[in-house]
């Protein structure tokens, strides 16, 4: 049995699609959880709760960790630390392994030109603190062999599923199709990396099921060669045949759209991220398990 919590998520939804590549037993756990391939079995449960989680993951022999909360700092905070603990504690009391699927935010800014696995972890955002705790709250249980872990770590993402929590498709492409103006972060001429949402999870069930995994963490199959903000902006409009109109939210104007939308103030400190150039280095990656990820072109076009 493999299951994934946070099965109602981009990565999860995809997630369900490869894992009957290694198993012919799947649990998918949201609190309302919904099939993808039509034979998964199906638990609702609140990870903040420590019985509901273990009583989710009981009886499997991995687990994929692919929550996604609110982007809100105080949910994160309060939300996310329960939620590992509680992970943590039912994979020990269920003898599984657990693959978390991870994000950049633990990265010190410093790092954005050439982001590896040992890039320094030294978060300036209150986010990326959480995110950095709740990683040391990870490595501890594995460190302390209470349990097998590894990271699945990936940059923003696109694609499949990816919907309202990508950026490529809600800032850029939505508006495009709607022959209005895309919308960027502080400046349109440096490249930034985005994951393709398949290769994510294609590249999270490879973790999941390879002993070789366990122990470390692992950037996510991710293409080469990322395009400017411009450039994704000038590609999706001429594939939706549409002018490239753009406009570009800097720290100033995210301010002030910050006191009449909660999503624009959370997004203020992590602006960084696209303030200078974004570089996601998955070549270890690639490397161990031979690997080719989706190009930009390919999967760009796949959003039309």
């Amino acid at each position: 049995m493999q299951t994934i919590l946070g099965a109602g998520g981009a990565i999860g939804k995809e997630l369900a699609k490869v894992l009957p590549q290694y198993t012919d037993q799947v649990r998918l756990v949201a609190r309302n959880p919904k099939a993808v391939m039509g034979n998964e079995e199906l638990v609702s449960a609140d990870l903040l709760d420590l019985e509901a989680t273990k009583a989710a993951v009981q009886g499997s022999e991995v687990v994929y960790l692919c929550v996604g909360l609110t982007y809100n700092i105080k949910v994160w905070q309060s939300s996310w630390p329960r939620i590992m603990a509680n992970t943590i504690e039912a994979c020990v009391d269920a003898k599984a392994k657990l693959v978390f699927f991870d994000n950049i935010y633990m990265y010190h800014p410093s790092e954005m030109s050439n982001i590896t696995e040992d890039s320094k972890k030294d978060p300036q955002s209150e986010k990326g603190k959480v995110r950095l705790g709740i990683l040391n709250q990870l490595w501890a249980a594995h460190n302390e062999g209470r349990i097998q872990a590894t990271v699945a770590r990936s940059a923003d993402f696109y694609g499949p599923n990816a919907g309202s929590v990508s950026v490529m498709e809600e800032a850029v492409l939505k508006p495009l199709q709607n022959a209005k103006s895309a919308n960027w972060f502080a400046s349109l001429k440096n490249p930034h990396s985005f994951t393709y949402t398949i290769d994510a999870a294609k590249g999270t069930a490879i973790l999941g099921n390879s002993e070789i995994a366990w122990g470390e963490e692992w950037h996510l199959p991710t293409a080469k060669n990322p395009l400017t903000g411009k450039e994704y902006i000038e590609t999706l409009a001429a594939l939706v045949g549409a002018k490239p109109k753009t406009q570009v939210a800097g720290k100033g104007i995210l301010r002030i759209l910050g006191l009449f939308n909660p999503i624009m103030k959370e997004l203020l400190e992590m602006i960084y991220q696209y303030d200078r150039p974004y570089y996601f280095n998955s070549d270890k990656f690639e490397s161990t398990f031979n690997y080719t990820p989706v190009s930009y072109q390919e999967g760009l076009k796949s959003l039309i």
